[in-house]
């Protein structure tokens, strides 16, 4: 699909807009073996067409010819193109792994045995991150530095709106890519992020806990430094970070789902409680799935 989407660019039509190809493709026929379990099912839904025709008396010569070319898809289903051989990734169905995110920590990670109902490994962002972390302070630098100027801009009559580097998205490369290797090294089935439209009352959640800590019993006081904490704080792309998680858990074949985060307690007990509750979910809904 190619779209015509307008960009920050300024002037005539062609210069204010850009063409954008948007390509979907399914992973599982990379491999030999995923090819098998997608050819495996697809034989299932054309033995049954074919079962369900041949039943019917008096058949019809265009009914007959249907059923040949249905036959024919079935042997050319059985004879699938050469492909690189892969192992299919089997996680452990007891394993689920929790991303919380937030303001001062943006990702913080538990990897959770829900059949024991607990945390087996925790990791925060800088841990996440390793010897890349100073990526993420240089990004938050850059953030309020461009924040501030934007600010400033927007009092003159000719304002316009700086635009952001790629550090950003390379940042939640990183992370993304830290994620999936530890729940790859754990055998992680189901990684749960949190949805991504209470994203803004979890954020102002945590300000306002910060804005009480800091200036308890003093509504006035709290309202001030919140409005302030807001203008300073680096506001992460969770949208975009989440992307990032999902495109590489596709290629796993690691299941990703959203769940509710809660706002209160520390990140690490939000990222139990985020693994938990749609681990508990989601056994009501398939019992067999968990200690299967």
């Amino acid at each position: 699909m190619i779209i015509w989407k307008e960009d920050d660019g300024k002037g005539e039509l062609w210069d204010k807009h850009k063409l954008y190809l948007h390509c979907t493709l399914d992973t599982d026929y990379w491999t030999v073996e995923g090819t098998q379990v997608v050819a495996q099912r697809k034989q299932k839904e054309v033995l049954n067409i074919i079962d369900g025709m041949k039943e019917k008396d008096d058949l019809r010569d265009t009914q007959k010819k249907f059923i040949q070319r249905k036959q024919t898809t079935l042997a050319r289903l059985n004879n699938i193109f050469p492909r690189p051989s892969k192992s299919i990734y089997q996680g452990n169905p007891d394993l689920y792994m929790g991303v919380a995110m937030g303001l001062q920590e943006p990702v913080t990670i538990a990897v959770v045995d829900v059949g024991e109902g607990k945390a087996i490994l925790h990791r925060n962002i800088k841990q996440l991150l390793g010897d890349d972390y100073h990526l993420l302070r240089r990004r938050r630098n850059e953030k309020q530095k461009l924040n501030h100027q934007n600010h400033k801009a927007r009092k003159r009559a000719n304002f316009q709106q700086k635009g952001e580097s790629n550090l950003g998205e390379y940042v939640d490369r990183l992370i993304a890519k830290s994620i999936l290797k530890i729940a790859q090294e754990y055998e992680v089935s189901t990684i749960i992020v949190p949805r991504l439209s209470q994203m803004r009352s979890i954020t102002e959640a945590e300000i306002q806990l910060r804005a009480e800590e800091r200036i308890p019993e003093y509504k006035e006081g709290q309202r001030k430094y919140a409005k302030d904490y807001r203008v300073q704080v680096h506001q992460w792309s969770y949208g975009r970070l989440i992307d990032n998680i999902k495109g590489n858990s596709s290629k796993l074949g690691i299941v990703v789902e959203e769940g509710t985060q809660p706002k209160q307690g520390t990140f690490t007990d939000k990222a139990l409680q985020l693994a938990l509750s749609t681990s508990k979910t989601n056994h009501k809904a398939n019992p067999t799935k968990i200690n299967s």
